[in-house]
C-alpha cells in the first residue's frame, strides 16, 4: 500500500466555462458516453456517431492505437470538434496508443512511448480534451517491478512537467488506466496504484481512469454484494479524492480474477447490471463521466448507453 494520499483534488469533469456550456451533459451527475471511431474526421464522423447513440461524453484516438505514427490532424476538424464539445457540453477524452509501455526493457519502446504520449497530450489540448488515458504498462524482459517503476518515473515525470497546472489551464490530465493483470503488469489491482502514483510524485495533473472490466479481471469481485463500493473506496484511499477522472464502463466476458481483458455489453457479462447502479451512487464518482468500450457496433453501443442512463436514474 502507498503512503498517505495527497490532498483532495477538485474534480469538475464537465467542461469548464471557458470551453462553452451545454445544459444536457452538465445536468447529469455522470455523463454517459462511448469511445467513438473518428476515421473520416473527429467532428464529421466521431461526434456524428456520438449523437446517434445518445452519448453525453466521448473518447477518441488521435493516432493509430496499434502504431507509432504521430499524425498532425486536420485543423478544421480539430476546431469543429472542440467547438461542438464546448457548445454541447460534451466531455472529451483521448486514449493514447496501446503500444506505449514505459516499463519496457527495450530502450526503443521507451523512447517511442515518450514521443507517442507527448503527441497525444498535445493533440488533446488542441481539441479541448479533458484527459489522456494511458495504460500503466508492464515490466518486460524479466525485470523486476522496482526497476520498471524507476524507468516509468524517469520517462513520465518530464512529460508531466510540461503540463500547465494553473487553475485556468486547459491542458489535459494524464489518466492512468490499470490493466486486467496480464503478464508482468505494473498496475492492475487498486493497491498497485499507490507505488505508481508515488513514483510520479502524485503530480497535480495525474489522475486515474478505472476500467470496470479490468478491475474485475484483475481480482476485484465487483459482482459480489458491496464489491463495487469496496473497489471505489480502495481507489480513493490509495490515490486520494478527486483523482478518479474517468470510468471505462465495461462488463466482463470472464469471471473475476481471470486476468483476461474481454469486454461484454452492460449486464450481459459476469459483472451484471446492478454493480453499475452501485457505482453511480458512490461519492467518488460524483461528476465522473462513464465511457463504454463494448462490443456490438452502433446498435450495441446505443443499448449500452441507454442502459447506463437507466441505471443512473
Amino acid at each position: 500500500m502507498s503512503s498517505a494520499p495527497s490532498p483532495s483534488v477538485r474534480n469538475p469533469s464537465a467542461p469548464s466555462s471557458s470551453r462553452g456550456s451545454a445544459p444536457a451533459a452538465r445536468r447529469a451527475r455522470n455523463p454517459v458516453g462511448s469511445h467513438v471511431a473518428v476515421s473520416g474526421g473527429l467532428a464529421a464522423k466521431g461526434l456524428a456517431h456520438a449523437r446517434e447513440i445518445g452519448a453525453e461524453a466521448v473518447q477518441v484516438f488521435v493516432a493509430n492505437p496499434r502504431g507509432w505514427a504521430t499524425p498532425a490532424g486536420d485543423p478544421r476538424q480539430d476546431e469543429a470538434f472542440r467547438t461542438a464539445c464546448a457548445d454541447e457540453g460534451i466531455p472529451a477524452y483521448v486514449h493514447a496508443p496501446y503500444l506505449i509501455n514505459f516499463g519496457s526493457h527495450s530502450e526503443a519502446t521507451a523512447d517511442l512511448s515518450v514521443t507517442s504520449l507527448r503527441h497525444s497530450l498535445r493533440r488533446a489540448r488542441r481539441i479541448g480534451a479533458l484527459g489522456v488515458v494511458v495504460h500503466t504498462g508492464s515490466a518486460t524482459g524479466g525485470r523486476d517491478r522496482a526497476t520498471a517503476l524507476a524507468q516509468v518515473r524517469e520517462r513520465l515525470l518530464p512529460l508531466l512537467a510540461e503540463l500547465d497546472t494553473s487553475g485556468t489551464s486547459e491542458d489535459p490530465w494524464l489518466l492512468l488506466e490499470p490493466t486486467a493483470g496480464q503478464g508482468a503488469s505494473l498496475c492492475a489491482l487498486a493497491e498497485d496504484l499507490g507505488p505508481y502514483v508515488d513514483a510520479l510524485e502524485r503530480h497535480p495533473r495525474l489522475g486515474v481512469c478505472l476500467d470496470t472490466c479490468h478491475a474485475f479481471a484483475a481480482g476485484h469481485d465487483t459482482a459480489a454484494g458491496g464489491g463495487m463500493k469496496a473497489l471505489l473506496d480502495e481507489v480513493t484511499a490509495v490515490v486520494g479524492e478527486g483523482r478518479l477522472r474517468l470510468i471505462h464502463a465495461n462488463d466482463s466476458k470472464d469471471v473475476a480474477g481471470a486476468r483476461r481483458d474481454r469486454h461484454a455489453n452492460i449486464g450481459a457479462g459476469h459483472i451484471g447490471a446492478e454493480p453499475f447502479r452501485e457505482l453511480f451512487r458512490h461519492p467518488a464518482t460524483e461528476g465522473v463521466p462513464l465511457v463504454i468500450e463494448t462490443p456490438g457496433g452502433k446498435e450495441g453501443h446505443t443499448a449500452d448507453v441507454a442502459r447506463l442512463k437507466e441505471l443512473r436514474g
